[in-house]
């Protein structure tokens, strides 16, 4: 192993010497063999393990793993829980040599990098995306394993100040390491979290952060290592919505409510399996292509405004539904957007709504206020878009 890597060995994702032994391990895994008996109850467990085990054969690196195991499984995500995922990369250079750091708006714990992956296989990229992952998600052994199988390094969650710039530190020079000398791509989410109400902006701390680890002093210069690219990720609906309007009301009737374990797993279940409509990925104009008319700008002033510019790119990105049409309309009492969508449509969406709003089933349910929620996150875009074109 590369003496180079040591220093990531607490983050990073699996090397391909590692990986016989990671998947052996996962296969031994307890709480493993119970979650894949679930998938075919009436096979035994040792045959269903022998049957990985041969499918494991020739696999040697995670890349390797992606294509035999995890590109089935997200294209057939893809085929029963969406009306089709749609990419646009036009602003990008056919360059085979490059490589991105796509820096993206965030509607998926799990699926924003997996149907990426996906996407860009398709379109004949070398290579997919590293990934960073929160470790409040990695809440089982066989959870971690998996996703360093799958080119995730970790984010650390939950640190006091002290040790949140020291993990900051660590992980970007990570991310410059495998951009620059891996010759990986990394996804990595415009904030921390996925904005509950799809308003998208992105956070000047994780701009600093990735400006932290290159091997340039200015962060200007150490920026363009990366060669980021804004990608909007546009969902036609969301099958979260009900849950991250039930939290809104959560914390507005209990300010020190925060999520169960047990919540993100929901979370993460209902993301993979919930119907999302049509999804489209866009991917914006390269930030080398602009950043250096930010050159001049006080540090502080150019955080702001490379932050400003590439929610610019995701707002513009954004592709457009009946849905967002008619939650701005309902919102603002008026039919401005209705050329946008028909009877139909509304007909649709109000059943959409209702069927949603029904499975939240919390004490004192506000269903005026879920619903105002609710309608927000999908009218969000719109509002960013058109800001965007002003």
């Amino acid at each position: 192993m590369h003496d180079e890597l040591k220093e990531f060995d607490d983050i990073r994702p699996y090397e391909p010497e590692e990986m016989q032994q990671a998947f052996t391990d996962l296969l031994n895994d307890r709480q493993f063999k119970h979650i894949l008996h679930g998938f075919a109850p009436w096979l035994p467990q040792r045959l269903l393990g022998g049957m990985l085990r041969l499918a494991f054969v020739g696999v040697k690196t995670p890349l390797d793993f992606q294509k035999r195991f995890m590109k089935p499984i997200v294209k057939h995500i893809i085929r029963k829980h969406t009306d089709g995922c749609t990419f646009s990369d036009a602003k990008l250079a056919k360059n085979p040599q490059a490589r991105y750091t796509f820096i993206s708006n965030h509607r998926d714990i799990v699926l924003d990098s997996a149907f990426l992956d996906v996407l860009l296989f398709e379109a004949g990229y070398p290579t997919t995306v590293e990934i960073g992952i929160g470790d409040n998600l990695l809440i089982y052994p066989w959870i971690k394993r998996l996703v360093r199988m799958n080119k995730a390094f970790t984010v650390r969650r939950g640190l006091t100040p002290k040790e949140m710039l020291r993990s900051s530190q660590l992980m970007s020079r990570y991310i410059h390491y495998a951009v620059t000398q891996k010759q990986e791509n990394i996804w990595i989410a415009q904030r921390e979290g996925r904005a509950k109400d799809s308003d998208d902006r992105t956070q000047q701390s994780v701009l600093k952060m990735l400006a932290m680890g290159g091997a340039q002093p200015l962060p200007l210069n150490s920026l363009q290592e990366l060669n980021m690219v804004p990608l909007t990720i546009s969902y036609e609906y969301d099958p979260c919505d009900y849950l991250k309007a039930q939290e809104f009301q959560q914390k507005r009737d209990n300010p020190a409510f925060k999520k169960s374990k047990q919540d993100d797993l929901q979370n993460m279940k209902t993301g993979i399996f919930g119907y999302k409509g049509r999804v489209d990925y866009h991917c914006g104009m390269p930030v080398n292509d602009w950043i250096a008319k930010l050159e001049n700008l006080p540090k502080n002033e150019f955080f702001a405004a490379l932050a400003q510019r590439i929610d610019s790119e995701i707002h513009t990105g954004y592709r457009l539904f009946p849905n967002n049409y008619i939650a701005l309309d309902r919102l603002n009492g008026n039919r401005t957007n209705a050329a946008h969508y028909t009877d139909a449509h509304e007909k649709r969406f109000d059943q959409y709504l209702k069927g949603q709003l029904a499975k939240i089933t919390i004490p004192g349910k506000d269903e005026a206020f879920l619903l105002e929620r609710m309608l927000t996150m999908y009218a969000n875009p719109l509002r960013n878009y058109l800001s965007a074109q002003q």
